[in-house]
């Protein structure tokens, strides 16, 4: 009975290496690795051994005869794909090893960042390096956009975090959490000026977490805000003020209520877009039972949003999200899934949707509305609703709230150079590019900061570790810049510079409090949701 890859796979390509028949496609070296939904199991050439589910970091990977009712469908899904591409074969492989590079023993790394970029760069540097690595974060707790970014619904991809946190524990690692780098030095920030003196090399691995604007009269409305926003504030990222519900209108946060159409207007199709769908609009009984920000439930729980339309400005066919993100809202209790794909509709057409009244109290919905773009967000005091143009159609869609998903930019760190065009950091194969477009020597560039905010694990998987690659042969060929500080000079920076450093046993003891907290409520844990909790749990006093 062959294995079987499903939903939740993050394409990281753990199983991959394991496999010994080379089954599990596509590989790292392959077309479509990265932008492919899933890996697939080739079916046909699967000795049933069991690797690829032992390695598996988000357990995706189950016996065929195992699958539940919704995963069945996932034994097509995976057969079809060789089908589809009748030059990917399977078969038994030759073992190549890599080639050891002859490094320097007392190489000194740090690591800026600890979403998975950061983990698998970190990864890739203890397998091929002796370097002595430390990993800092701006927050107390690690995981970047797998803690703060992952849909509370999607417990199992933050399983890709167990692997990180067993390198954490490595002796050559040292953690150095709710340590901010910038420029702003009497506030506490480590410069990159201070980074490139203390260590041999500098990753930094910040992600993309500022979103785009649509650039249309009204957008700056209460009841209008970000992905990136909404996504923070049910995922109880810190800082992000508590919303309150009712009647009250709040400008900070994402401004929901519970009065007007109990409709959500979220623009872009991309997977936060349906992320955001799919949490607006799951029964609240049901997002109990996650690690959803107590915040957000409660909140969810009054607001009683019925009905959401997603707006994408091309047709279904070419929708960003992938499809097994879109199957996953067929599994939502009690929601009617409607797909509005004509490219010239009539105003009949549009007008049979309803969407110009209140939603429907008595069901729940999300319409898709294809060929269709924003042109303003109305309403006096607050949203609304939503001028669309769909086709040649201009129409109104009543709305409390606006979310906009449009795409993501890195956020600027004073000190390094920084490409505003594109929202990322200029480099070349991960090299950091200074002003005059020349390599900076020892600082490097990985994952969305890099290539911009394209592709999901697997695609930081493989950029981490062609990043460090780059590092590796650049120490080899001597085109680093070695540090002539002592190693103990940096802790003694860090401690004079942070008041509340956090360290492993810090970040462990935060871990451990969020979960029992979550065991008392039989969910998987309660998040803080400031700071000074979390500086707390680790075990600072609060001042």
């Amino acid at each position: 009975m062959p294995y079987v890859i499903t939903q939740s796979c993050c394409s990281d390509a753990s199983c991959v290496s394991v496999c010994p028949v080379n089954c599990i496609h596509p590989t790292p070296e392959e077309r479509g690795f990265g932008s492919s939904d899933i890996l697939h199991i080739d079916p046909e050439a699967c000795i049933d051994c069991g690797a690829c589910a032992d390695a598996c970091p988000v357990d995706a990977i189950f016996p065929a005869d195992r699958l539940g009712t919704r995963d069945k469908v996932f034994l097509e899904i995976n057969a079809n794909y060789y089908k589809e591409n009748d030059d990917i074969t399977s078969g038994w492989t030759d073992v190549v090893y890599p080639v050891i590079p002859k490094l320097p023993h007392d190489l000194r790394v740090a690591v800026v960042g600890t979403g998975p970029s950061a983990g698998y760069a970190l990864r890739k540097i203890l397998d091929r390096t002796p370097a002595k690595v430390t990993v800092l974060d701006k927050l107390p707790t690690p995981g970047g956009l797998v803690r703060a970014g992952v849909a509370p619904d999607h417990p199992s991809t933050k399983n890709v975090m167990r692997g990180f946190d067993l390198l954490y524990r490595d002796p050559r690692v040292t953690m150095a959490t709710n340590v901010e780098v910038g420029g702003d030095t009497e506030n506490g920030q480590i410069t990159p000026a201070e980074l490139a003196e203390h260590f041999d090399a500098v990753f930094y691995a910040v992600g993309a977490s500022e979103s785009r604007r649509l650039g249309i009269p009204g957008e700056d409305l209460p009841g209008s805000t970000s992905a990136t926003e909404l996504v923070a504030w049910y995922n109880a990222a810190p800082g992000v003020p508590v919303v309150g519900g009712g009647h009250d209108v709040v400008n900070a946060g994402p401004p929901i209520v519970v009065d007007g159409s109990h409709r959500a207007v979220v623009v872009g199709t991309g997977n936060v877009a349906l992320d955001v769908a799919r949490i607006l609009v799951s029964p609240p009984e049901m997002l109990a039972t996650t690690d959803i920000a107590d915040r957000a439930l409660k909140l969810l729980r009054e607001q009683n949003i019925h009905e959401i339309v997603v707006l994408g400005r091309r047709d279904q066919a070419n929708a960003a999200y992938t499809s097994a993100e879109y199957r996953a809202l067929a599994t939502i209790p009690g929601v009617e899934v409607v797909v509005h794909d004509e490219a010239d509709p009539s105003a009949d057409d549009l007008s049979a949707l309803n969407l110009r009244n209140p939603a429907d109290p008595s069901r729940r919905r999300i319409v898709f509305l294809f060929h269709s773009s924003p042109e303003e967000i109305v309403g006096d005091d607050r949203v609304d609703g939503v001028t669309v143009r769909t086709g040649e159609q201009r129409h109104q869609i009543a709305a409390d709230l606006v979310v906009r998903s449009i795409g993501y930019r890195s956020v600027p760190i004073e000190g390094l150079p920084f490409d505003s065009a594109r929202g990322v950091f200029p480099n070349a194969d991960g090299r950091l590019l200074d002003d005059a477009g020349e390599v900076v020597p020892g600082v490097y560039i990985t994952g969305w900061a890099r290539r911009g905010p394209s592709g999901g694990i697997g695609a930081n998987k493989l950029c981490a570790e062609q990043t460090v690659e780059e590092f590796i042969s650049d120490a080899v060929a001597g085109r680093i810049t070695r540090t002539a500080r002592e190693a103990k000079e940096f802790p003694k920076l860090l401690r004079r510079r942070t008041r509340e450093l956090i360290g492993y046993h810090g970040m462990r003891a935060i871990d451990r409090n969020e979960r029992r907290l979550g065991a008392e409520q039989g969910r998987p844990r309660v998040k803080y949701t400031q700071v000074a909790d979390m500086v707390g749990a680790a075990g600072w006093r609060k001042r």
